[in-house]
C-alpha cells in the first residue's frame, strides 16, 4: 500500500496534504494497491471527513498520551511502525517544512533514501521522479530505490482532486515511542493577532516590495486588501527593512502562497520571491520599471507608480460599492 502522512495543525488540515493524497492515489492505482493515511494526534479525528473524499482506503488514527502537539521524530516513528506493519511500498508527505522534516526523520530511522519536493512520480522497481530544485528554478530527474520509497510532494504542483471510496475504514493505532522520539516537540506558541485570514488561506494577496518605500507606504496596500477581502504580504526587502513583520514575508524563505489573485506592488521579481507566489492562479504586477523581471511571469501588468495606481484602483472599487 501507499501511506500518506497528513499534515495538520490544531484541527486544520494543510491544503498540501490533499495534493499529496491525490498523487498518492494515482501512485496506488498504478501499483495495484491501496492508499492509506496517517492522522496523528487527538485533535486529528475531526479531519477524517476531510480526507475521505480523496480515495483513501484506510485512515490510521494515531494517538498517544504524549502526542498532544507536533513532535517530528515521534510522528516519523509512528509512520515507520505503520509502514512496516502494513507492508508499505512508499511513504509520502507534503513537501512543506513539516512534511519534509518528518520524512527526513523517517529516512534517518530506516536508513532509506528520500526524494524531496517531487512533482511527478513513475513507479517501478526503481521509482523515477521529477523534483523541484534550487528554489523551483530547475527540474531534476532522479531514480529512487529502497524497500520503501520515501518522497514528499512539492506544494502546488498537483491539483487536489476528489475520488471518494465507499469502503473507507478507520483504525486506531498507538505507536511505541522512546524518550528520544519526544525530545523535540511544540510546547508553546507565541502568535500575533489574526482575523482568521492568513497568507496561506487568502484568496487575494497584495504584496509590497522595495518600491513601497516605507512602512507608511503600505497603508495604500492595506486599503486595497480591505476592498478586495484580501491580506497584505511583503518581499524580503520589505521585511528586512522593518516595514512589515517577517511573518508577512512571501518567498522561498517565507510563506508560499496560492491565492486566486496576487497583486505585486513595487516588487522586482527575484527568483526567491517568485518561488513563493508561483502557486497563484493569476498575478498582476505594478511597477515603474517596465523591464522588471516580474512582468515576464505576470498575467497582467501595469507600468506606473503604485502610489498613484493603487489609490486610483481603491477609489474605483469604492464607487462600485
Amino acid at each position: 500500500m501507499i501511506l500518506g502522512i497528513i499534515e495538520h495543525d490544531r484541527g486544520v488540515i494543510e491544503a498540501t496534504s490533499l495534493q499529496m493524497l491525490t498523487l498518492g492515489r494515482d501512485l496506488a492505482e498504478q501499483t495495484g494497491t491501496d492508499l492509506e493515511a496517517v492522522l496523528i494526534g487527538d485533535d486529528a479525528a475531526s479531519l477524517e471527513e476531510s480526507i475521505k473524499p480523496f480515495g483513501v482506503a484506510t485512515i490510521h488514527r494515531v494517538t498517544h498520551p504524549q502526542l498532544d502537539d507536533y513532535a517530528p521524530a515521534a510522528w516519523a516513528e509512528a509512520a515507520v511502525q505503520l509502514g512496516r506493519a502494513r507492508g508499505a511500498l512508499a511513504i509520502l508527505a507534503p513537501g512543506s517544512d513539516r512534511g519534509n522534516e518528518v520524512l527526513a526523520h523517517v529516512a534517518a530511522k530506516t536508513g532509506l533514501a528520500m526524494a524531496a519536493n517531487c512533482a511527478r512520480v513513475e513507479p517501478g522497481e526503481v521509482y523515477r521522479v521529477v523534483r523541484l530544485r534550487w528554489g523551483s528554478s530547475l527540474l531534476e530527474e532522479a531514480e529512487l530505490s529502497g524497500d520503501i520509497k520515501l518522497l514528499s510532494v512539492a506544494p502546488h504542483t498537483v491539483v487536489a482532486i476528489e475520488s471518494r471510496r465507499d469502503d473507507v475504514t478507520v483504525e486506531e493505532f498507538e505507536p511505541v515511542l522512546s524518550d528520544a522520539d519526544l525530545k523535540v516537540k511544540v510546547t508553546r506558541r507565541d502568535e500575533t493577532a489574526s482575523s482568521g485570514v492568513t497568507l496561506k488561506t487568502a484568496r487575494v494577496v497584495i504584496g509590497g516590495g522595495r518600491g513601497v518605500g516605507s512602512a507608511e507606504g503600505f497603508a495604500v496596500l492595506e486599503a486595497l486588501a480591505e476592498s478586495l477581502g484580501g491580506i497584505v504580504g511583503g518581499s524580503r526587502v520589505a521585511t528586512n527593512n522593518g516595514w512589515r513583520p517577517h511573518t508577512n514575508q512571501v518567498g522561498l524563505t517565507g510563506t508560499r502562497i496560492a491565492p486566486q489573485l496576487y497583486i505585486a506592488c513595487g516588487i522586482s521579481g527575484a527568483i526567491q520571491h517568485l518561488v513563493g507566489c508561483k502557486g497563484a492562479k493569476r498575478i498582476l504586477v505594478i511597477n515603474t520599471d517596465r523591464d522588471a523581471p516580474f512582468f515576464s511571469r505576470a498575467d497582467y501588468g501595469v507600468v506606473g507608480d503604485l502610489h498613484e495606481v493603487v489609490p486610483a484602483v481603491v477609489a474605483e472599487l469604492k464607487k462600485r460599492g
